[in-house]
């Protein structure tokens, strides 16, 4: 096994190894993409919550918004614990399938808010 102490990822002497092993430019920007469209359907969400249909909102476009916010706030404290080495890299998977089910979540709150269907 290689003694990650002698590395020096292109730092002087300063131990930054990857948390766990080498994380490739191809995972990073997978998670840039998944991240930012999941944040940008939840901003839109929040804001048709609001806005849509009429002013003053509705109690239960917030509520919905309410409850899809909680669950976000759930799945930025696993990321936050994955990437400090909290958590194993398997619990990586479980955070994309909580992002799946936010941004499922999100395109049927906002059929609802739009009143689609009807």
């Amino acid at each position: 096994m290689d003694d990650f102490t002698t590395r020096t990822y292109g730092t002087s002497g300063l131990d930054n190894r990857p948390l766990f092993g080498e994380t490739s430019a191809r995972d990073r920007i997978v998670n840039l993409i998944v991240g930012g469209l999941t944040s940008l359907l939840v901003l839109v969400t929040v804001i048709s919550s609001f806005v849509f249909p009429t002013l003053p909102p509705k109690p239960l476009n917030i509520f919905f918004t309410i409850c899809i916010l909680m669950i976000c706030g759930a799945v930025v404290v696993l990321i936050y614990w994955y990437r400090q080495g909290d958590l194993e890299p398997k619990f990586r998977n479980l955070i994309y399938y909580s992002l799946g089910s936010i941004v499922m979540l999100c395109i049927c709150a906002n059929l609802y808010f739009h009143d689609v269907g009807k």
